[in-house]
């Protein structure tokens, strides 16, 4: 069982990891530069709905994999 808790806890990780860096940060000189795609006339739209989908992965995540390790922590102790 701990095998398991600790293999999903390192996929969650990574996946958490992913997340967090897919995200356009607040300030977007550079990286509008660099994904220029979004920031012409129809990506408008579809830039801030995946901004808000990887925020509300990246809260739900969060909160999983906190709980993860609080219950990994007392099955190990």
């Amino acid at each position: 069982m701990e095998i398991a808790l600790g293999i999903i806890i390192c996929v969650m990780a990574a996946v958490l990891v992913a997340c967090v860096l897919l995200q356009s940060g607040k300030d977007k000189r550079l990286s509008g530069t660099i994904a220029g795609a979004a920031e012409t006339f129809f990506g408008k739209g579809k830039s801030k709905d995946r901004d808000r989908k990887l925020s509300m992965a990246t809260t739900i995540l969060s909160f999983v994999f906190v709980i993860l390790v609080v219950v990994m922590y007392i099955m190990v102790a």
